[in-house]
């Protein structure tokens, strides 16, 4: 049996995926970027997200826009590498504990986790 060889050190020890998915109007299972409309949008929400790390005195972050995660209907939503942890948000609040909790702490914000077999609200 051969050791696998070891992966390399991490280049940033939080990487951030901020959905900012845009679907057309009236789409069923609407869009994160439709979702977030009330607090100003997506890309507004990765800024303040990105600033507020800064202000924190949070380095090795990296808090970059992405397409579609697929799970539309718990938008807007993030996910957190290297552990591979999903959250919901609805204001910078949430952003906030966030970032104070799970990424300069370490810890977890129960209340906005996404699980792996959470399913969609039935409308």
């Amino acid at each position: 049996m051969t050791d696998k060889p070891a992966d390399p050190e991490l280049f940033y020890k939080h990487h951030i995926f901020i959905c900012t998915n845009v679907r057309p109007e009236g789409h069923p299972r609407s869009s994160c970027s439709a979702r977030a409309e009330s607090v100003g949008g997506v890309e507004k929400m990765r800024g303040y997200m990105r600033e507020k790390a800064k202000q924190m005195g949070i380095e090795s972050i990296r808090c970059n826009a992405a397409g579609c995660l697929d799970r539309c209907e718990f938008g807007p939503n993030m996910v957190i590498y290297p552990e591979g942890v999903w959250y919901h948000y609805e204001n910078t609040a949430d952003i906030d504990e966030i970032l104070e909790t799970h990424v300069k702490n370490g810890g977890r914000v129960e209340r906005l986790i996404l699980q792996p077999d959470q399913l969609p609200p039935k409308h």
